[in-house]
């Protein structure tokens, strides 16, 4: 893979290797990551080690059926429908301004997600790329595509964007779909070996009803895509200058992905977008976060 990425945009990123590799990932992987960008790890997880995040992505399905039953949306809540199709059932004859009123992206403080944030595997491959110091940072977001009604494109960007000023880098994205996710139904597309540029011009979309940021360069990005198609709990590795995207969702069942994302302890905590939580210590294991803890908004164990 090659990039035409200007000079004049990369800019000398600070890196962040562990002296030495104690977590999962392959000296191979690491080197892939570093040279490319990103990182696919098929399979990370399996089925059964995704039963938290549905859990919370039930809960919030939930949710949403009985707000539109009260507002007279819609008469059935669709229970016994399956996961994959429950959201897309909900909203048919509706528009997609009813769809956004509940939010494109979700960060409820659910015990789903923080038992997904904290899964060892998921932590294991991190580790890999920053030590064994880790936070959980706050900006964590389950995003459902659904198919006829908010086919839910994310334009080109890079997550730096979001929070340009905060002191922290890197923060490392474990983009993760709980459903495959395909070129039908909108998987995850990169910008390969954009990772070390500067944080690029981008403007406000208009298109999409949510005002997501999008680089300025948008057509070389076109001409850099490379789309990567993964079965649902694989993990997609890539820190938050990689420019990237997702397509519309042109299938008839929701395309459900969670972003995860970490970053060193010694690095900016964000709390201006919320609490993240201290999810592995090699240092000082007693102060790990939690469940109880995160619900209560502390960022670390107290005994």
């Amino acid at each position: 893979m090659s990039t035409t990425l200007s000079p004049d945009l990369i800019e000398e990123v600070p890196t962040f290797r562990p002296a030495v590799n104690t977590g999962s990932l392959t000296a191979a992987q690491i080197a892939e990551y570093e040279r490319e960008g990103f990182l696919v790890v098929p399979n990370l997880l399996s089925y059964d080690e995704l039963a938290s995040a549905r859990e919370a992505l039930n809960w919030k399905v939930d949710q949403i059926a009985d707000a539109l039953v009260a507002a007279g949306k819609i008469k059935d809540k669709r229970a016994g429908d399956p996961f994959e199709t429950r959201l897309v059932n909900l909203f048919k004859g509706l528009t997609e301004a009813d769809f956004l009123k509940f939010g494109r992206g979700w960060r409820d403080r659910h015990p789903g997600y923080f038992h997904l944030m904290a899964q060892p595997k998921i932590v294991d491959a991190i580790e890999s790329l920053i030590g064994g110091e880790i936070f959980a940072n706050p900006v964590y977001n389950a995003r459902p595509k659904v198919a006829g009604v908010a086919a839910g494109a994310v334009p080109w960007h890079q997550d730096k964007s979001y929070w340009p000023d905060a002191n922290s880098n890197p923060v490392i994205t474990v983009w993760m779909p709980i459903v495959d996710a395909n070129e039908l139904n909108g998987c995850l597309h990169v910008w390969p070996r954009t990772h070390k540029s500067k944080v690029m011009s981008f403007h406000r979309e208009n298109y999409t009803g949510t005002q997501y940021t999008e680089i300025d360069l948008k057509e070389e990005a076109d001409r850099h895509a490379v789309a990567l198609p993964v079965k649902a709990g694989s993990g997609i590795l890539f820190n938050d200058r990689c420019i990237h995207s997702s397509t519309p969702n042109r299938s008839d069942q929701v395309r459900w992905s969670i972003d995860l994302r970490y970053q060193p302890t010694d690095q900016d905590p964000m709390k201006q977008h919320g609490i993240g939580f201290l999810v592995r210590s090699r240092l000082h294991p007693e102060r790990v976060a939690t469940v109880e803890d995160w619900l209560a908004g502390r960022p670390e164990h107290i005994a």
